[in-house]
């Protein structure tokens, strides 16, 4: 089992946006020290939801300051960027820093983003699927030339190159954040590992799991990469010495920090969305993940290994929006929770 902490450099009311990202720098630095297994970095654009607007450039600082722990996006936003240019990132990164990056990525929401990166709500209701393979071409062959409804443009040659024989591997690992039937489909034709999102509890991962499976088998892919396919589970931490202080941490929290944060989202034409209740979502998080005890906290991660088939978990865990407790949060992860799992 595999256990890495979900950075979102969240902004909680009455902190700056230096603060939030100190937390984030630190809190990656903690987990590097601490034995997890990787560090997963959310992107976000004008919200105080998330203050990281570029998961591949945090990527490239935080894999500077450690030497052991790996770095991914969860997930860079691929209809807001060229699939060229972010996959040169990931091959530079992939490179110089011996293996240790993964790149997740995803189709992201309608906001108001696409309209100030000049990409469309196209991009994001039709384009993912273009976007991904020419980005996955980028990262597997010598060269790359485009033909396609958005990107068309002469065949030129990847440099540098992600196979590298100080690698010893093809690539960078790239999974795809998936919130619906047809993002698994589209996952499972490419063979692609699925990040799944905290709001999800066990039965549906299991049954995303179980579509991912189908798919990856009707499209042809081999068995032994269907058996081996890393998915990755998001969540939530928090430990403490009872559940009810965990929960209590929580509840003092992230309700006003959720709020001030997906309120913020503008979507680009002005189309309704549901908010859910802060408090309420706050709630089943708590319920979902691993919130309380060490030992309850190993026990929930196993149990929805064994449920879903997943072994690979990011861990929100600076849910209380303080520096000093998220640290404390991290090293009691290291120390408490992860032998109990291995």
């Amino acid at each position: 089992m595999r256990v890495g902490s979900f950075v979102l450099a969240a902004q909680y009311p009455g902190q700056g946006a230096g603060e939030a990202l100190h937390r984030a720098v630190r809190s990656a630095e903690v987990a590097d020290e601490a034995g997890l297994d990787a560090v997963w970095l959310a992107e976000h654009h004008f919200v105080p939801y998330g203050t990281c607007p570029s998961a591949v450039t945090l990527a490239a600082l935080l894999l500077g300051r450690t030497r052991r722990v790996r770095v991914g996006t969860a997930v860079s936003v691929l209809p807001t960027v060229h699939p060229v240019a972010l996959g040169e990132q990931a091959a530079l990164l992939h490179v110089t820093s011996g293996g240790r990056f993964t790149l997740g990525v995803g189709r992201g929401g309608p906001w108001v983003d696409l309209e100030v990166f000049g990409a469309g709500l196209a991009a994001y209701e039709r384009g993912f699927p273009e976007s991904l393979d020419l980005l996955l071409r980028w990262l597997r062959e010598p060269s790359v030339g485009a033909s396609g409804e958005r990107y068309a443009f002469r065949e030129v040659p990847v440099v540098p190159r992600p196979a590298d024989a100080l690698t010893e591997t093809p690539g960078p690992e790239v999974v795809v954040a998936c919130t619906s039937p047809g993002s698994v489909r589209l996952a499972a034709e490419r063979g692609l590992p699925m990040l799944l999102g905290m709001h999800a509890g066990d039965e549906e991962k299991a049954e995303m799991v179980a579509l991912w499976r189908r798919h990856a088998r009707e499209s042809g892919r081999p068995p032994e990469e269907i058996a081996a396919a890393g998915h990755v589970s998001a969540g939530v931490c928090q430990l403490a010495d009872s559940r009810t202080d965990a929960v209590e941490t929580l509840l003092k929290a992230m309700p006003g920090w959720l709020k001030w944060g997906l309120e913020a989202h503008l979507t680009v034409d002005g189309r309704a969305r549901a908010m859910r209740d802060p408090y309420a979502y706050t709630e089943l998080l708590c319920g979902l993940h691993p919130v309380g005890t060490p030992r309850l906290a190993a026990d929930r991660l196993a149990a929805t290994a064994e449920r879903t088939g997943i072994s690979r978990f990011a861990l929100l865990v600076e849910g209380s929006g303080d520096l000093d407790a998220t640290e404390e949060n991290l090293r009691r992860l290291g120390a408490e929770v992860l032998p109990q799992l291995r």
